[in-house]
This record gives C-alpha cells, sequence and structure tokens, in this order.
C-alpha cells in the first residue's frame, strides 16, 4: 500500500480552515445524540411518557445512521460529494424541526430516524473527501487535526443542551440544531464545494451493489475496518458502563464523575497532538501499531489491577490510558483504511461507518448482560483489544 502525499495539497492554513469546516460537520452526530440528554425529563412529561422511553430515541437515531450512511455512501461516489451532503444537511434540518413541533412518542421516533438518515448522509462524506484529495501520512494528519476538533464536541454538547434547557423548553434544542445544519449547508457552498474534485469513477459498473462488491473485494483494508470497529468497541464499553465504575463501584459524585469522565478526553486530546508531531517522521501504519500495542498494555494491566487491588488512583491512569490512545488510532486506522480507496471512498466510508456503529454499538449492548463487576468489564475490553492486537501485528508480519 502506497503511503505517497497527494500532489492536490492545500496550503496549511487552508487545511486547518478545511479541517475546522469538516469537524463541524462530524459533530452533526455528537450534538444529535447528546445536547438533548439533559432534557430527557421535561420531554418524557411533555409526551406523557417515562424517560426510558425517551432513551429508545438514542438507540433509533444510532442504528438509522448507520443506514443513513450505508445508502449514501455509494449515492456520493456516483452523484458527488456536494450534492449528497446539501441533501443530508436538508433533510437534518427539516427532520430536526419537526422534532420541535413533535405531540407524540410516535412522531418524535419517526422524525428522530429521518434526523439520522440525513445525518448519516452528511458525515458519510466527510472520510471521502479527504480522501479524494489527500492521501498517507498528510491523509492521517488531516483526520488527525478533524479528531482534535471533534473531541471537543461530545463534551460540550450535554452543557450545551443545558445552557438552552435554562432559558427556554426542550423543543429550543431541537430549533438550534435545525439552524446548525442549514448554517452548515451555507458556509460548505461558500468555502468548500466550489474546491472539490469531483470522485474517480469505478469502471464496471455503478449500481450500489457492485461499489459494495469492489468495496469488500479489498481484503486488505478490511483488517482496518474490523481494527476500527473493536478498538471503537474499547471506548464504548467505557461509556456505557462509567457511571458503574466510577459512581458506583468508586463512589464518587456526580460532579467528580464528570472529572474523572473528562480526564479520558484530556488523555484522548494528547495522544492526538503526538500523534500529528510523530506523523512528520513515522507512517500512519507504524504509529498504528504503537498505538494499539500501548492500548492493549494499559487494558492488561487494568485488568490486573481490578482483579488484584482495585483501587482508583491505579485504575484511573490505565483507563485514560485504554480509552485516550483512540486519539492516535483513529486517525492512522482511517487513513490507511482510505488509502485503499482513490475510486468508491464514500461507499468505503459507509461501509466503516456502519460496521463501527452497528457492531461496536452490538457489543456494547451484549455487554449490559455480563456480571455487572469491574473485572468482567474490563475483561470484556480486553477481549477487543487483544484481537486489534491481532489485527495491526498480522498485517505487519505479512508485509515484511
Amino acid at each position: 500500500m502506497s503511503t505517497s502525499v497527494s500532489t492536490d495539497v492545500q496550503p496549511r492554513s487552508s487545511h486547518t480552515g478545511t479541517a475546522v469546516l469538516l469537524a463541524m460537520t462530524m459533530a452533526l452526530g455528537p450534538l444529535a445524540l447528546d445536547t438533548y440528554l439533559p432534557a430527557f425529563q421535561q420531554m418524557a412529561s411533555s409526551f406523557r411518557v417515562s424517560a426510558h422511553q425517551i432513551s429508545l430515541s438514542v438507540s433509533l437515531y444510532v442504528f438509522a445512521l448507520a443506514a443513513g450512511q450505508l445508502i449514501a455512501g455509494p449515492l456520493s461516489d456516483r452523484w458527488g460529494r456536494a450534492t449528497v451532503m446539501v441533501v443530508g444537511l436538508c433533510l437534518f434540518s427539516g427532520a430536526s424541526y419537526m422534532i420541535s413541533q413533535s405531540t407524540s412518542l410516535q412522531g418524535l421516533m419517526l422524525c428522530r430516524m429521518l434526523q439520522a438518515l440525513g445525518g448519516g448522509a452528511t458525515t458519510v462524506c466527510v472520510p471521502a473527501l479527504v480522501r479524494d484529495r489527500l492521501s498517507g501520512s498528510e491523509a492521517a494528519r488531516f483526520f488527525s487535526l478533524i479528531g482534535m476538533i471533534m473531541i471537543l464536541a461530545p463534551a460540550i454538547a450535554p452543557a450545551l443542551g443545558s445552557l438552552i434547557l435554562s432559558a427556554f423548553t426542550w423543543p429550543v434544542i431541537f430549533v438550534f440544531l435545525s439552524g446548525y445544519a442549514l448554517g452548515l449547508v451555507v458556509l460548505l457552498k461558500w468555502l468548500l464545494f466550489g474546491r472539490l474534485q469531483a470522485p474517480l469513477a469505478e469502471p464496471g459498473g455503478s449500481s450500489i451493489w457492485m461499489r459494495y462488491r469492489s468495496v469488500l473485494s479489498t481484503r486488505p483494508a478490511l483488517r482496518y475496518l474490523f481494527l476500527q470497529t473493536f478498538s471503537f468497541a474499547v471506548m464504548l464499553l467505557f461509556i456505557t458502563h462509567a457511571s458503574y465504575l466510577y459512581q458506583d463501584f468508586f463512589g464518587a459524585s456526580e460532579s467528580r464523575f464528570a472529572l474523572l469522565f473528562a480526564a479520558n478526553i484530556l488523555f484522548m486530546m494528547a495522544a492526538n497532538l503526538v500523534n500529528r508531531r510523530l506523523l512528520r517522521y513515522f507512517s500512519p501504519q507504524q504509529i498504528l501499531r504503537w498505538s494499539v500495542s500501548l492500548q492493549a498494555m494499559a487494558v492488561a494491566c487494568l485488568l490486573l489491577v481490578s482483579l488484584v487491588y482495585p483501587v482508583l488512583w491505579l485504575f484511573l491512569p490505565l483507563m485514560m490510558m485504554t480509552v485516550g490512545s483512540m486519539g492516535a488510532i483513529s486517525p492512522n486506522t482511517l487513513a490507511s483504511y482510505m488509502e485503499y480507496f482513490a475510486r468508491n471512498g464514500g461507499t468505503a466510508s459507509a461501509l466503516l461507518g456502519a460496521a463501527q456503529f452497528s457492531l461496536g454499538g452490538l457489543i456494547s449492548g451484549l455487554s449490559t448482560l455480563l456480571p455487572e463487576s469491574v473485572p468482567a468489564i474490563v475483561a470484556a475490553q480486553a477481549a477487543c483489544a487483544a484481537v486489534c492486537l491481532v489485527l495491526v501485528w498480522q498485517g505487519s508480519l505479512r508485509n515484511q
């Protein structure tokens, strides 16, 4: 696999501006998932249902997001990224406004599904856009820059929702999301779409099935697809059980829990910054091997601590390393995977996104069937990290 850099490289200032814009686009997902979390009780009262019923809209959004990606990815290869992104953003905006006007749980769920389809159609184009312009280490640096900005979105989204609720009622959250999407349409058309290259056409057929068959037949790339999926599952397992780990087991208060949770984000940001510097001297594949090995080592030590001496001052830094290493794993995995797809980048991106959310979400969901104990949770993380370790080093040995 080549790691050469595309000749269509823009000035670094242009890179930064484009990365910020694409990160704002990718932020649709965290904003749609997390901004309305503080409003669950208010929404439940409005619809005369339980907060648990409202929470089902989170799962519905995740699965519809994956479906939107699977449909829109190949269409972006055929019709172009700009067209699909504008349609996706308009669908997301319209559905968000419709949610604000909903009067029943059924209406909320239907509009939430449409919102996710639009969000999936929009965000699936971002990795493909980067691959259309860049490759190799340059693409990895760009993905790392997007990731650096993206880390902030899930951190501020619940606070933003709480701020809106302090002055308005829950429908205003979705009016805000609707306006945010429309603002992205304006910014993208003004600052980016005029400079886009048309994606390379895939010879021998343009149907969705043909495009997916072409991607699935690229076997070396599938290793990175599964690597991203299982490393993402490591993080999802932590998010799913974070409240039990820190509040129930270690007895942290709500305010202290927020700080402990944020510590993972800080390590992720640090890993992201280190990754961007290392990419000046090493290939994405080399850094990926080191990052996955660091995650595996950290989670192995975490399992030992949870079995022998489960105290917070040992548990916290090891969990920070386990989850925070995603700041270096994700951009390099994504760059290595997309390197194989100068053609059909949208289809490839769709397959990766759908696998990450559906399989990663399934692993996280199944983990709730495990005994509610720290060793069981960490063992599940360790199993996923072990799969990643095998995938990354098996590929390394094959390439030697």
